[in-house]
Parts: C-alpha cells; sequence; structure tokens
C-alpha cells in the first residue's frame, strides 16, 4: 500500500498587500488597484529520518521572506507585451498605450511575470520557493502546490511536480 504525505502552511502572516493592473482579451488594461493576498503552500514528499516531509516552521519562514519582498508594493511585469516598464535610479515610468504612471522606485517590485495575475503570482512565488528549499535545506518535494488568494473565495494555484 502507497501512502503520499503532505505539509499544507497558511497564517495570518503569510499575506501581503500590495497594488497591480493586468492587461486582459488582448488590448485591455485594468485601473490600478491592490489586494489583501493571502498565500498557501503545501508540499508533498516521503517522511525523513524525522518522520515528517518538511518542517512546518522552516516551510513557513522560507514562504514569508519571498512574499515579504512583495509586501506593500506595486508590482510590475517585466514581461508583458502591453505594459512597458521602464527602470531607472530613482523612479519606474510604466506606459500602457495612452497612460502612463511613475512611481518611486523604492516602492516597485518588478517581476520577471507576463502579467500579475493570481495565477501568475502563484507561480512566481512556487519557482522563488522551490530554489530556496534547495539551496538552503537541500530538500526538493515531489509536489509543490501554491495558492494566491487574492479576495475571500478567489484565488488560484500553481502545483510543480517533480
Amino acid at each position: 500500500m502507497a501512502m503520499n504525505f503532505k505539509v499544507h502552511v497558511t497564517k495570518d502572516y503569510l499575506v501581503f498587500c500590495a497594488g497591480h493592473f493586468i492587461s486582459y482579451e488582448g488590448d485591455k488594461c485594468e485601473r490600478l488597484h491592490g489586494h489583501n493576498y493571502r498565500t498557501a503552500v503545501e508540499v508533498e514528499g516521503p517522511l525523513d529520518e524525522n518522520y515528517y516531509v518538511f518542517d512546518f516552521i522552516a516551510l513557513k519562514n522560507r514562504t514569508a521572506s519571498i512574499i515579504d519582498e512583495l509586501d506593500h508594493r506595486m508590482m510590475l511585469p517585466t514581461r508583458n507585451a502591453l505594459i512597458h516598464v521602464e527602470e531607472g535610479p530613482r523612479s519606474v515610468h510604466v506606459r500602457y498605450r495612452d497612460r502612463e504612471w511613475l512611481f518611486p522606485r523604492a516602492d516597485c517590485v518588478l517581476l520577471p511575470i507576463e502579467n500579475t495575475t493570481a495565477e501568475l503570482l502563484a507561480r512566481y512565488i512556487a519557482q522563488r520557493l522551490l530554489d530556496d528549499l534547495q539551496q538552503h535545506h537541500g530538500f526538493r518535494p515531489r509536489v509543490l502546490r501554491v495558492e494566491v488568494e487574492e479576495s475571500v473565495g478567489q484565488s488560484a494555484t500553481c502545483e510543480w511536480c517533480g
């Protein structure tokens, strides 16, 4: 009989408040707005010598260190064909067609993603977390799931299977 083990973490401190806007339907762009995002992480794998998949505290801490970089920032995608992001030493100039914004550089996080959707934020966090767990703990889960909730009842999940 095969057994599968999972560890799931989500806490009040696995949240981040951030601004964003997305392009959609090929040629539209949302108005600038923000969310109080909540993050949940789940890893699957075999039990180790301590009889757990992975340490809850370490998983929470690693996740928190990644989402802390997003907290109280304007999230901007650098791989969007319609939203042009130009980084300067003190500011970030953003353009979409005839609309433009100028943000203080310290208030922005430039993300190597195509759009700041919940799906791609989940993928970004999952990729960072995979690298972080491998680098700091030598751990590579069989499965990693990252859920990003934009508002109550509205979330997206990225699942990585190794």
